[in-house]
């Protein structure tokens, strides 16, 4: 194969904070394939001529299925081609790109990584909300709350996360907020927690809510906040009323 696939984090969602590799790559490449998080606005540096493949994926919405995504990758690459698959935050985390890169090495494809600038952190802080704080965390855990579809009940043990594990930052779990905050109370947290919910981070639609873990759930229904998503549980969630938003 003399084609090559880069795997390119989009970032959590301002075109602002693309990375300048990713950019340089995604004026080159021949094949761009992107997922529903990547900001559409970066498609406007492809380059003449490059075939853009809409790869995203949106809770039961799915353009390609992931074995599909697979093989068209490997694909271009046999036919020689460059390609940048464009995804969001960083390519590696809670995301496919490592199993995407697994089939490329296996396939015989040449297959690069670019870190991109992950939302677990980037838009907590740009709500005003420090993951970790010299007062209140020296710890982060980060928490998918959307397992895989194909997976029977639910690797994550919510309520062994109550001790010891500093801010929980939960990400894709907007949906999940009311078994989250149960099982938390369950193990011991106390209802009281402070927690926050940031939808559409880094964008000019971002909105921000203060509540506590008990109130997750209908803090999302009520407000109507709408994903991609991201919750924080801990003290550092009370940060943002002395910072507000840093956007």
């Amino acid at each position: 194969m003399t084609g090559k696939v880069y795997l390119v984090g989009a970032g959590p969602g301002d075109p602002g904070l693309f990375t300048i590799r990713g950019l340089e790559l995604l004026r080159t490449a021949d094949v761009v394939m992107y997922d529903a998080l990547a900001n559409p606005e970066l498609l406007k540096e492809c380059k003449e001529g490059a075939e853009l493949i809409d790869a995203g994926k949106r809770a039961r919405d799915h353009h390609l299925s992931q074995w599909q995504t697979n093989e068209l990758l490997v694909k271009y690459a046999e036919e020689g081609k460059t390609v940048v698959r464009l995804k969001g935050g960083d390519p590696f985390l809670f995301g496919r790109g490592a199993e995407e890169a697994e089939e490329l090495r296996a396939a015989g494809a040449e297959v690069h990584v670019v870190p991109g600038v992950s939302s677990s952190i980037s838009v907590p802080e740009l709500a005003g909300i420090p993951v970790t704080h010299r007062d209140y965390a020296s710890m982060v855990t980060f928490i998918t709350g959307h397992e895989k579809a194909d997976r029977e009940g639910d690797r994550v043990d919510w309520k062994s996360l109550v001790n010891g594990h500093g801010t929980l930052v939960i990400m894709m779990g907007l949906g999940n907020a009311g078994k989250i905050s149960a099982d938390l109370i369950a193990g011991g947290m106390s209802p009281d927690m402070p927690a926050a919910v940031i939808s559409k981070g880094s964008t000019p639609d971002q909105r921000v809510e203060v509540t506590t873990v008990s109130g997750l759930e209908s803090t999302i229904k009520e407000k109507g906040l709408e994903p991609p998503g991201i919750m924080v549980i801990g003290e550092v969630a009370t940060v943002r009323e002395r910072l507000g938003d840093l956007i």
